[in-house]
C-alpha cells in the first residue's frame, strides 16, 4: 500500500451510521487492491469525550476532537465525513466545503429543500468532490436492476411501487429528541419517516426510473405528543410518523410509495417492484443478494418469475467478493461507495449520487409534506 495515495478522513459523529462509514473505510483496500488511493482515518469527532475516545479506538481513528469546526480547520484532513443528525449537515457541509474539504455525507442531505439549495450553492462554488450515502444504489442486486432497466429489456416503464416499514416507534412512551431518538424530534430531523425511509426509496426511483414530476399525498401522526429527553417536558410531536404517497414519472409511469413506523412485525421492510412493458422486476432488502425478474418473452410453458441469485463474478461488485453462491450483507454497500468514491479521485468522475442529484430526493421530499398539508398536487420544481 505504500505506493498508495491517501485520503485521509476526518469523520464527525459515531453512531450507527459512523461506525457503518468506517467499516466501509477499514475494508475497502482489502476487497478493492487495484485502487490508486486508500483511505486513512485521521481523525473522529463527538461532543462527548468518552464516546469519542473509545470510538476512535474500535476503529482505528489515528485522533480525535471534540469540536466540529476545530477537526475542519485541520490541515491533515482531506475529506470530512457527516454522521450527525440532519440539523447539522448543512452548516458543516458548507463549512467544509468553504475550507475546501471533499465531503461525503449521510442522507438525506439536508432537513428542508432551502437548506439544500444551499449546500448545493456553496459546494458547487468551492468545486469539492462530494457526495451523499444513499447506500442502497450499492446492492449488488439493486445496481443489476438499474442495468437491466438501462439495457431496455423491461421496455416502456408502467409502474414503480416501493415501500419501507418499521415498527420501533409504536410505543407512546418512547421519548422524542436526545441522542438516539433525534429521528422523532423535527427540530433535528426535518420530517419523520418521509425525510429517514422515503428518502431511500425515492433516490433509488430516481436513479432507476428518472425524474418525478408530481406528487400526491398524506401523512399521518399517530402518537401526538412525547416526553422530550431533553427538557423532560410533555411536547407536540412534528414529525410524520407514516407517509403514502403516488406521483407521475417523467417517463410517463406511475408511482406508488408508503413509508411507515408503525407496521409490527417490520423492522426493515424495504422492497420495490417495476413493471415494464416486456418485463417486471422486484426486489426485497431482507433477501438483498436476490433479484426476481419476469419477462414475458420467454415461452409460455416456462414463463414465471425467476429468482437471480445476484452472487456470481459478472454481476455488479461481486468478483471483488467471495466464489459465486456466497452471499454479502448490508454493510458491503458502504464498501462500495467508498470503492466509487476513491475510484472518482482517479477519474474525475462524480460519484453520484452527488449533492445536485440528492437535492433532487429533497425536492420530491419537500413536496411530499407540502402535499400531505395542502391536500393538493404539488409540482415537482
Amino acid at each position: 500500500m505504500a505506493d498508495k495515495k491517501e485520503l485521509r478522513i476526518g469523520l464527525i459523529g459515531c453512531g450507527f451510521m459512523g461506525r457503518t462509514h468506517s467499516n466501509g473505510y477499514n475494508r475497502v483496500s482489502n476487497f478493492f487492491p487495484n485502487l490508486a488511493y486508500r483511505p486513512v482515518l485521521k481523525a473522529v469527532c463527538s461532543r462527548t469525550e468518552s464516546k469519542v475516545k473509545a470510538f476512535a479506538s474500535q476503529w482505528g481513528y489515528e485522533s480525535w476532537e471534540t469540536d466540529w469546526k476545530i477537526l475542519i480547520a485541520r490541515d491533515d484532513i482531506d475529506a470530512i465525513d457527516i454522521c450527525t443528525p440532519n440539523d447539522m449537515h448543512a452548516q458543516i457541509a458548507i463549512a467544509a466545503a468553504k475550507a475546501g474539504k471533499m465531503i461525503l455525507c449521510e442522507k438525506p442531505l439536508s432537513r428542508t429543500l432551502e437548506e439544500g439549495e444551499e449546500m448545493v450553492r456553496v459546494i458547487e462554488e468551492a468545486k469539492v468532490k462530494n457526495t451523499v450515502w444513499y447506500n442502497y444504489r450499492r446492492i449488488p442486486a439493486v445496481t443489476l436492476a438499474k442495468q437491466l432497466i438501462d439495457s431496455g429489456k423491461l421496455g416502456r416503464i408502467f409502474h414503480y411501487r416501493a415501500n419501507f416499514l418499521q415498527d420501533w416507534t409504536i410505543s407512546p412512551e418512547l421519548p422524542q429528541g436526545g441522542e438516539g431518538l433525534w429521528r422523532l424530534d423535527a427540530d433535528a430531523a426535518g420530517s419523520g419517516v418521509t425525510g429517514d425511509l422515503l428518502a431511500h426509496c425515492i433516490d433509488t426511483a430516481l436513479w432507476l426510473n428518472g425524474g418525478i414530476k408530481d406528487v400526491s399525498a398524506l401523512t399521518e401522526t399517530f402518537i401526538k405528543e412525547r416526553v422530550h429527553q431533553t427538557s423532560g417536558k410533555v411536547q407536540k410531536v412534528d414529525i410524520d410518523d407514516a407517509c403514502i404517497f403516488h406521483c407521475h414519472f417523467n417517463n410517463g409511469s406511475l408511482g406508488l410509495f408508503e413509508s411507515t413506523r408503525y407496521a409490527r412485525g417490520h423492522k426493515a421492510l424495504y422492497t420495490f417492484e417495476i413493471n415494464g412493458e416486456n418485463a417486471s422486476i422486484r426486489w426485497d432488502l431482507h433477501d438483498l443478494n436476490r433479484l426476481e425478474y419476469y419477462d414475458y418473452g420467454d415461452d409460455s410453458i416456462v414463463r414465471g418469475w425467476r429468482s437471480i441469485h445476484v452472487t456470481d463474478g459478472d454481476q455488479p461488485y461481486m468478483d471483488k467478493w467471495w466464489v459465486p453462491g456466497l452471499s454479502i450483507g448490508y454493510e458491503h454497500s458502504f464498501v462500495h461507495q467508498v470503492a466509487d468514491f476513491l475510484e472518482s479521485l482517479e477519474t474525475g468522475e462524480p460519484c453520484s449520487p452527488t449533492f445536485l442529484d440528492a437535492l433532487e430526493t429533497q425536492k420530491v421530499c419537500e413536496a411530499v409534506i407540502e402535499s400531505a398539508k395542502s391536500r393538493s398536487w404539488k409540482d415537482i420544481n
